[in-house]
């Protein structure tokens, strides 16, 4: 039977995950998308973010949030021990549940968090077609 030497559990590792730093350039942003009786709703987490680098779209029932956040430059002369605050890129594109009003759609962004409202479409009727079936002759 082999041993496997204990490693002690690496707190930096842990933290560098994707899920804790979610605007790691490239990275995702955390989102929550719901239904109400009258509206699909997605909140965004961007912390930090300046709304107008933030670009929304909504086509096909396909929400693209994607923007940037500015690269700050380094001083020098600071003696960094960490330096995690990161700059780059974001992108998210999620398909929506149902049929959305593509003109209709408002955002608003406060205390970090971006509020895109998508009004529901109305269902159309299913159509329902009778469909005669041959039969094969042998």
């Amino acid at each position: 039977m082999a041993i496997i030497p204990w490693k002690p559990f690496d707190m930096d590792r842990f933290f560098d995950d994707e899920f804790f730093a979610p605007l790691v350039g490239g990275g995702r942003p955390s989102m929550d998308v719901y239904e109400t009786e009258k509206d699909v709703v997605a909140e965004v987490s961007l912390p930090g973010i300046d709304p107008s680098k933030v670009e929304i779209s909504v086509r096909n029932d396909v929400l693209e949030i994607s923007g940037h956040t500015e690269e700050k430059k380094e001083e020098k002369g600071k003696d960094y021990w960490r330096k995690e605050i990161r700059t780059g890129s974001f992108d998210r594109v999620v398909r929506l549940p149902v049929a959305v009003k593509e003109d209709k759609v408002e955002a608003s962004y406060e205390k970090g968090v971006l509020k895109i409202v998508m009004p529901k479409a109305e269902e159309k009727a299913e159509k329902k077609v009778r469909i005669k079936i041959r039969e094969s002759k042998k």
